[in-house]
């Protein structure tokens, strides 16, 4: 099965659609899908919900896809750094489903092992709870979270060989791996494409059997905050 493709666009090709729900992978600015993330910006496919750790940030990530109102929620659990996702949020243009970051990561990872639901000490007592079923395990509440299976996963990693298999590195492994497996479809765009058998199977952060499409291209290495000292002369 070919899964190679020549660019984001056609990767993109015949899988997207108005109100569907998309998984990005990405922590900060780290291992942002972002040639993905441009192609469907030029699709102009709207209404779309995003499960994602963050937003991007204005002008880059999923912070392009918020400035072309193509998003109407996402399902975050860290939203700073981007001004233009506050302005639409508090003025209810955006719709927010806050999940504490673990439990994100978990009802990804959950969906993509095909359990439906989980429980959780996370949240019991504050506001992640309303409207969740809450049971007690041996004196203790916990809340049920739902498995996320998104309609279409979108990831980035270091290296990938023709069959999919997918290496990430350093923090981008934090989101893009649980993002890739709860796919319907996934789409990871890489950094290099190595012949097969080249890569260390004991290295393999995702096998190739979640991975439907690749694509190769060149990314965009943002800091997302640059700290520095003084220079001592």
């Amino acid at each position: 099965m070919k899964k190679i493709y020549e660019n984001a666009k056609q990767a993109l090709e015949g899988v997207l659609f108005d109100g569907m729900l998309i998984a990005a992978g990405g922590f900060g600015l780290c291992g942002i899908p972002e040639l993905l993330i441009a192609a469907i910006k030029e699709a102009g496919t709207k209404n779309l919900t995003v499960a994602s750790n963050n937003a991007g940030v204005d002008g880059f990530g999923l912070g392009v896809l918020l400035e072309s109102r193509q998003v109407k929620k996402m399902m975050s659990s860290y939203v700073g750094e981007n001004a233009e996702f506050m302005r639409q949020y508090l003025s209810g243009e955006l719709q927010l489903e806050f999940n504490p970051q673990g439990t994100l990561a978990e009802r990804m990872r959950a969906g993509g092992a095909g359990i439906p639901g989980f429980y959780t000490k996370t949240g019991v007592g504050t506001v992640i709870a309303e409207g969740k079923e809450v049971k007690n395990f041996d004196g203790q509440d916990y809340i049920l979270e739902r498995g996320i299976v998104a309609d279409l996963s979108i990831v980035k990693a270091w290296k990938a060989d023709p069959s999919g298999n997918l290496v990430f590195r350093k923090t981008a492994r934090n989101f893009n791996p649980p993002a890739a497996t709860c796919g319907k479809i996934c789409v990871a765009e890489v950094e290099e494409i190595v012949p097969l058998g080249s890569l260390d199977p004991d290295t393999i952060h995702t096998p190739g059997i979640y991975v439907h499409r690749i694509v190769q291209g060149q990314h965009e290495k943002r800091i997302e905050q640059r700290t520095t000292r003084k220079r001592v002369a």
